[in-house]
């Protein structure tokens, strides 16, 4: 019987999921967990980098993640859920690492750079912790040896970070790791609702996939448009329009799109008519997921109970890593 390939890809626990979530990466992971041996991971560690005032908020995330991982269909008897901290060989093999990553490769980083300034505008002091998560994230994906990463294409410099350590771990010790590839969703990058940048909790512009009907609709209301259309009489530009990107995304039925498409250019259209149907369309996607996390949030007992065992599984497949890099590197001294 032919070995699946593995997967490794996770989420740090700062809040519950979005929208952009979805098409960014948990569509994706919901197909790849049928034909890969998947390791869905909760990055506790790396959201205390940045979230070290609010360790009750990352406990909490942690099931709120979990439930939206379940809400969306992903299925902890096919896939391992696992928790970070759980697992100590991450933090092991995070240590053994940050040995062979040079400290130029972390520093040449564009996605560590962009966070670091934003951290630096809000007047936060950056912890060495924080400095040095993309080394974290390098540990993650090398310890089950995973050959495929499902990430947005903000991450895809930590993929090839992840691939250089690789090789020179490989070159330097013993070939250990694959070289991982990684998969961008069908949305590399979903706007948020008001126009400026992509959904980001930060930012206060998602649509959460636990939102209720009433709050999708209002969030929708408040959607940004174009700019320079005054009235609903004027024709509209629908390219780069939020609303009609949403649609384009989210509404199944392609001829209303671009019937809406069509008189939103020329004007026979407003903008209330189309953010109505935009709730609407987005409110029918949303229910089934609603409801199968209505199902496990009376269940919590269970959930706890697929992050501790899908966490021991995930400890057997990371030690028996450990066991091959310990030999690797000679760190044993005593046998």
């Amino acid at each position: 019987m032919e070995t699946k390939k593995r997967i490794l890809t996770g989420i740090r626990p700062t809040g519950a999921l979005h929208l952009g979530h979805y098409v960014g990466a948990l569509e994706n992971w919901v197909r790849l967990q049928e034909s890969y041996e998947c390791f869905f991971l909760i990055a506790d560690y790396q959201a205390l980098g940045d979230h070290m005032d609010d360790i009750d908020g990352i406990r909490s995330s942690v099931l709120e993640v979990t439930l939206d991982w379940l809400a969306v269909g992903l299925d902890p008897a096919k896939s391992t859920f696992e928790v970070q901290s759980y697992v100590p060989q991450h933090a092991e093999l995070h240590m053994l690492l940050s040995m062979v990553l040079p400290l130029s490769w972390l520093q040449r980083n564009p996605t560590l750079k962009s966070e670091m300034e934003s951290l630096e505008s809000e007047h936060k002091t950056l912890s060495l912790g924080f400095y040095n998560y993309p080394a974290s994230q390098v540990a993650d994906i090398l310890l089950p040896r995973a050959h495929l990463v499902p990430v947005g294409d903000d991450q895809l410099p930590h993929i090839e970070m992840t691939r250089e350590v690789a090789r020179r771990f490989n070159r330097l010790f013993a070939p250990v790791f694959p070289e991982p590839d990684a998969l961008v969703g069908r949305v590399p990058r979903l706007v948020g609702i008001d126009g400026q940048a992509k959904m980001s909790k930060s930012l206060g512009n998602c649509i959460y996939l636990k939102d209720d009907e009433a709050e999708v609709t209002n969030k929708v209301r408040r959607m940004f448009t174009d700019p320079t259309r005054i009235h609903a009489t004027d024709p509209g530009h629908v390219e780069g329009n939020p609303v009609f990107i949403y649609h384009d995304v989210f509404n199944k039925d392609v001829d209303e799109v671009n019937e809406l498409k069509e008189r939103y250019k020329a004007g026979t259209v407003g903008d209330v008519e189309v953010k109505r149907r935009l709730a609407k369309a987005l409110n029918e996607f949303l229910e089934p997921i609603r409801a199968r996390r209505g199902e496990y949030e009376v269940r919590m007992d269970d959930v706890k109970d697929i992050l501790r065992d899908g966490s021991s599984r995930a400890r057997v497949t990371a030690e028996e890593t450990m066991n091959e890099v310990r030999d690797a590197m000679r760190l044993r001294y005593t046998e």
